[in-house]
């Protein structure tokens, strides 16, 4: 198992495979295996690693949580895919009596062809797994959001309102059912749901583009907000 040299760009190329169909390392919320492999990473990785990217912005948004994130922090080999050689143990073999080393090299030959196939091994492996990802195709992470839209007075209305909040449209967002919820003094606000593509719609943009209604919304805040 491992990713290789998280510091070279076949490295960070492997993890973001890895997190193509993943939000984290291991299972579904942040782990001390994900801040093994952040802090494995010099630099972050390039906007065309998208997977890895996202991953390393949303690990890194908690800086201050990471010592308490749960689990126990592994050597770095052993998180990643199979196949990969783990080029991060510092281990040195014991010391051999001349003897001995005479006795490897008639053995098992020259070093050289040892790592030529070796290299050779990895790179079928890496080519191999490459193509069962290519083969899957990529996890998007979604989002339902339920929101508090609320008008100026019991004059506003409401159903004009709505279909105004209804009008944006955005590549990866859904509008889902709503529902007129009384607040007191005779007023309503609007309650809305909505299913969102986390790489591409945010609250800040969704509150952006409803409040910008200004002839009947007053403000907006997030309700409820839940991972899918």
């Amino acid at each position: 198992m491992g990713f290789g040299d998280l510091k070279s760009a076949s490295g960070l190329k492997v993890l973001n495979e890895f997190l193509s169909d993943r939000s984290y390392i291991e299972g579904y919320v942040p782990s001390q295996a994900d801040v093994a492999v952040f802090d494995a990473i010099s630099t972050p990785p390039s906007t065309d690693l998208c997977h890895a990217l996202r991953w390393y912005n949303h690990i890194k948004s908690y800086q201050d949580q990471k010592n308490s994130f749960p689990g126990v922090k592994k050597p770095l080999g052993q998180y990643g895919p199979a196949g990969v050689a783990d080029t991060t143990s510092t281990t040195t073999p014991a010391s051999t009596s001349k003897d001995d080393e005479d006795d490897d090299i008639d053995l098992f030959g020259s070093d050289e062809e040892e790592d030529a196939e070796a290299v050779r091994l990895k790179e079928e492996r890496l080519a191999a797994y490459a193509a069962k990802k290519a083969k899957k195709p990529a996890l998007i992470a979604k989002s339902s959001i339920l929101l508090d839209v609320k008008p100026w007075d019991d004059e506003t209305d409401m159903a004009k309102l709505e279909e105004c909040v209804r009008s944006i449209q955005m590549d990866g967002l859904v509008w889902g059912q709503s529902k007129l919820v009384p607040v007191g003094y005779g007023i309503k606000k609007l309650q809305i749901g909505c299913v969102v593509e986390d790489d591409k719609v945010g609250t800040d943009i969704l509150e952006e583009k409803i409040t910008a209604f200004e002839d009947y919304v007053q403000s907006m805040d997030v309700a409820a907000f839940n991972k899918i």
